[in-house]
């Protein structure tokens, strides 16, 4: 008899437990998920060029092409940025150049630093092996503005001193679109 009420007072502990995680956490958890896709972020665009021979020349821009059809949205550019540990420099000064739609010419946009080390020399990336990657948010007055719909060509220069510029692996773009 006695064993039996010890079975039966784990029986009822777990079917309490059970009913607890049905009760509370099953709606939570579809609580969380509603909530965030609201405002959510995706990628919406992302490439990475492969930098020839890993030395990034001057006259090499890597070039991608983006289509934009929400432009109530808010678009958010990232530069990705791969390299190993010869790379030389703590930044990275470079430059976009921006084709909206139905425009023949490219626009230059402002020249930007990008930080890749901090002041003690450590890398701020993400490393392993010996290669970091680094993904920077673009300050927003730098970034295209996506006021139109359609085809979007942006190209990424390189303004180093040192041409060509040593340990790079990959460039690449990364857009995030915001719904509202």
């Amino acid at each position: 008899m006695f064993v039996f009420q010890i079975l039966k007072c784990k029986i009822t502990k777990a079917t309490m437990k059970s009913r607890v995680i049905k009760a509370f956490v099953f709606p939570l958890m579809i609580a969380v998920s509603m909530l965030s896709s609201c405002g959510m972020k995706t990628a919406y665009y992302q490439k990475q060029v492969p930098v020839p021979s890993a030395a990034w020349a001057a006259k090499f821009m890597p070039e991608f092409k983006l289509e934009i059809k929400d432009t109530t949205a808010n678009h958010y550019c990232f530069l990705l940025f791969r390299h190993d540990e010869a790379y030389p420099n703590s930044n990275l000064w470079l430059r976009l150049k921006i084709k909206g739609p139905g425009e023949k010419t490219f626009k230059d946009g402002p020249k930007l630093e990008v930080p890749l080390a901090d002041a003690s020399g450590v890398w701020q990336g993400k490393g392993m092996g010996g290669i970091w990657e680094h993904k920077i948010f673009m300050d927003p007055k730098a970034m295209p503005q996506f006021k139109q719909p359609g085809i979007y060509e942006i190209r990424i220069e390189q303004l180093m001193r040192m041409d060509p510029l040593p340990s790079v692996l990959n460039v690449g773009l990364m857009v995030e679109e915001i719904k509202k």
